[in-house]
Order: structure tokens, then C-alpha cells, then sequence
């Protein structure tokens, strides 16, 4: 394999190492992923009826591409593309940023944003698409970077400025994806250059988020959603601390995630410690070098601030303050999950996973990468295939499309009872699913968009 084809070679292979099970024939169907043969545009894919606007532009693009492709094709597509862009993303930008690491220290970033507690969590979440924003960002701090600071790249800055865009516009499939992305972006600013200027780079990047985040904004608006109190419940969705670590140490192991039930068994048990000392033995290693380089000191100082911030909101005074907030501006609900903010610390945890190699020069820049990426697969063994199996694709029973052929020859008003939105079926398994019916039938169906 030629060193250009390594990274994107060993990205996809730890791809297909996580997700292997989702390559069968069947449906993305756990917790908060749902996909189905076809998606309508019913009025919550439009952010309209009076739910949150919480999957816009998302429902949106899932029904417009389903009349194409086979919706669980897409799904799954688009969930493995999250990881592969991940890896492959954060390759290049340590290739970027740490030239000097070379291919070894390209191949730790990869494998520091492939394999960690974070994707494992998410992906038991059904957070599809939060991955797919999540494995956009090393895409967007290396467009602005080289944007900053010209000579870091020969390619003319319309090719960066194109990538900026469209990995912006492919995180903002959801809300939080455009506001992961639109910070990211803006850090990136701070760094030293003699390129664009920051007065241009901020008002581009204004324009571009604007635009990115016009669809859940449009669809808040017309559905009055944003004025709807959402501060209830808030401490359930709180940064968690796992076994042996305190709520700060899990954030900073890339865990930590509000639900107990979507985390791998590695990190139910003091497993865990030993995990998130792996993790950070590579990442502290290649700190020195990332502060010796101020192009990346932005980057290292967003990872501090994304570990320290949902850790203080996972506090009594943290919730608090985070309550009046939610209740001055509803909108900002979309911050009470804390550790999905954990995601801004993966660029420089990348970029410092890349620099141990120059900190342990000692040691041929072959096996040291060999070392720590083996460590941190060693950390998380239960990542592969599936997170042990449990995210695999399931089969609906067959009653369901016919009742959806039925329904939809006919569209009329459908309520499902008991209204709520998640459900249990035996046959997708033990976790609960969002329902998928509302996304399946062309009628409305009556149900309620609460939190549960």
C-alpha cells in the first residue's frame, strides 16, 4: 500500500473492523437510529407539528434519498462514511499540522479517532448521525488551517474553501453537528498565518454556518418550537462517571455518556481506568509537541475546554446555571446532553496522538506507532464488530410493510398507542428504539416528540 493510500486504507479497515456486522442485510434499528425501507416528509421531518426540530435537515435527506435507495442501505452507508471520514480526517490533518511524524504518527491520529469510548457510546446511542458530524471536524480544522496559513498547503485555496463548505454542510445534518462544526471552525481562526485574514476567515465562516444551520432554524421558527420551555429533565442527561473515575476523568477518556445502558461492557467495570489511562498515556505524550507548534495550540486548547465544560455542567451549580440558560432561551436544550461536547476535544487528542511519535524518538517511529495503536485498541477491545454484536442490523417482521402499503395506498391520520416514542420489540432486541412507524407511513401519525 503506497504511503497516499495508507491512511484512507487503514481508516476503512478500522471501519469495517467496528461496523463488519452492519455489512449483512437488514435495518439500523437501536435506540435513537432508525431506519426503514422508506422515509416520508412528514411535518416533524420538516421540524414543523410541535416536535423539536432535533433531526432537521436529517429526516429531510433520509426521505428525499429513500425514494432512490433502499433507506437501511443509506443508513448504513452514511454511518460507515462517519467513521472512515473520522479517521481518514484526522490522518490528514496530523499530516498537516506534524509532517515531521509521518505516516507513523498519521496512523495513531486514525486510530485515536476510530477507536475510542466516545464512538463505541455513540454508536449504542443510535447516534448516527452525530458520528457522521463528528468525523467531519478534522475535515474542517484542516480547510481553515490552511486557509490561516497558506504555505502549509500548494493547493489553491478554493479547494480548501470548497472542503470547508461541504464538510460543514455534512455536519450540520443535525443541529449539533452544525454548532460542532461552527466551533471548530472558529478556533481554527486563532491560528497563527499569513494566509486569509481572521476578519475574512470569522465573516465567511459566519455566512457559512448561517446557511448551514438556515433549515432546523427555518423549521424552529415556523413551528414555534424555540419558545417552548425545555429546561425539565436536564439532570438525566448529565455527563456520567464511570467506574473508577470521576466524571472529569471519564470525559477525559472520551466516555462518560449520560445513559448507562449504551456504554461497552470495558467501560461498566475498573476496566475502565485502564482504558482511559491507555488513552491518555498517548495523548500527553504528544502535548509537548503540539505546544511547541502554535498552529495546533488552538486545537489543544479546545480538547481542555470540551473536557472541562460538560464536566462543570454535570455539577449541582453547573445544572443550575445550565437551567436558567435553557429557560431564557429554549433553544439551547440541544447543550444539556454534556458529553456529546466531548467530540471538539478529537482533533487535538489526534494531533497528540500523532505527536507521541516525535516525543518517543527514541524508539523507531514504526514501532512506537505500533505500540500505541495497539494500546489503544487493547483499551477498548469490545469496540470490534459491533461493539460485541450489539449493533447489528435487524429484520422487521412482515406485518409491517404490509400494514405500510396499506396505510399509504390510503394516507389518513394514524395514532399509535401508548404514545410514546420509544418502544420495545422482541424482535430488534433488548434496547429501546425510537418508534419507527411516524417515518415509515405517508399519513400523519399522532404521537408524542417528548424525551424519554
Amino acid at each position: 500500500m503506497t504511503g497516499r493510500l495508507a491512511v484512507p486504507g487503514y481508516a476503512l479497515a478500522l471501519t469495517a473492523l467496528v461496523l463488519g456486522p452492519l455489512a449483512a442485510p437488514g435495518y439500523l434499528l437501536l435506540r435513537d437510529a432508525v431506519s426503514t425501507p422508506r422515509s416520508w416528509l412528514p411535518d416533524s421531518a420538516l421540524g414543523l407539528g410541535g416536535t423539536a426540530p432535533r433531526a432537521v435537515p436529517q429526516d429531510f435527506a433520509l426521505a428525499a434519498v429513500s425514494t432512490l435507495l433502499d433507506g437501511g442501505v443509506v443508513v448504513k452507508a452514511l454511518l460507515a462514511g462517519a467513521l472512515l471520514v473520522a479517521g481518514w480526517g484526522a490522518g490528514r490533518l496530523a499530516g498537516l499540522v506534524l509532517p515531521e511524524a509521518g505516516l507513523p504518527g498519521q496512523l495513531v491520529a486514525v486510530t485515536l479517532a476510530v477507536w475510542n469510548p466516545y464512538v463505541a457510546e455513540r454508536l449504542l446511542q443510535g447516534h448516527w448521525s452525530l458520528l457522521l458530524g463528528y468525523g467531519c471536524l478534522p475535515w474542517v480544522a484542516a480547510a481553515v488551517l490552511r486557509l490561516r496559513a497558506g504555505e502549509l498547503s500548494p493547493r489553491p485555496r478554493a479547494a480548501d474553501w470548497a472542503a470547508l463548505v461541504f464538510f460543514t454542510a455534512l455536519a450540520g445534518l443535525t443541529p449539533t453537528g452544525a454548532i460542532l462544526a461552527a466551533i471548530v471552525a472558529l478556533v481554527c481562526v486563532a491560528a497563527p498565518g499569513t494566509g486569509v485574514t481572521r476578519p475574512r476567515c470569522a465573516a465567511a465562516l459566519a455566512g457559512i454556518g448561517l446557511l448551514t444551520a438556515g433549515p432546523w432554524l427555518l423549521a424552529s421558527a415556523l413551528g414555534g418550537t424555540l419558545g417552548a420551555p425545555q429546561s425539565d429533565g436536564l439532570s438525566p442527561f448529565a455527563a456520567r462517571a464511570e467506574p473508577g473515575l470521576a466524571t472529569l476523568g471519564s470525559l477525559a477518556g472520551l466516555g462518560g455518556i449520560w445513559n448507562a445502558e449504551a456504554v461497552p461492557p470495558s467501560r461498566t467495570t475498573l476496566v475502565a481506568v485502564i482504558g482511559t489511562v491507555a488513552l491518555l498515556a498517548v495523548v500527553i505524550a504528544g502535548v509537548p509537541q503540539l505546544i511547541r507548534r502554535p498552529v495546533a495550540v488552538p486545537l489543544l486548547v479546545l480538547s481542555v475546554v470540551s473536557v472541562l465544560f460538560p464536566a462543570a455542567m454535570a455539577t449541582g451549580p453547573g445544572l443550575a446555571a445550565l437551567r436558567a440558560v435553557v429557560e431564557a432561551v429554549p433553544g439551547l436544550a440541544v447543550l444539556r446532553d454534556g458529553q456529546k461536547w466531548v467530540a471538539l476535544a478529537m482533533p487535538g487528542y489526534a494531533l497528540a496522538g500523532a505527536g507521541a511519535i516525535l516525543t518517543l524518538s527514541r524508539v523507531r517511529p514504526v514501532l512506537a506507532a505500533a505500540a500505541c495503536c495497539a494500546a489503544l485498541i487493547a483499551a477498548l477491545p469490545d469496540l470490534a464488530w459491533g461493539v460485541w454484536g450489539r449493533v447489528a442490523p435487524v429484520h422487521y417482521p412482515p406485518g409491517w410493510a404490509a400494514v405500510a402499503a396499506v396505510v399509504n395506498a390510503d394516507p389518513r391520520p394514524v395514532a399509535v398507542l401508548p404514545a410514546d416514542t420509544m418502544r420495545r420489540f422482541g424482535w430488534s432486541g433488548p434496547a429501546p428504539v425510537l418508534d419507527p412507524l411516524p417515518r415509515w407511513l405517508r399519513a400523519d401519525v399522532l404521537f408524542t416528540g417528548d424525551l424519554q
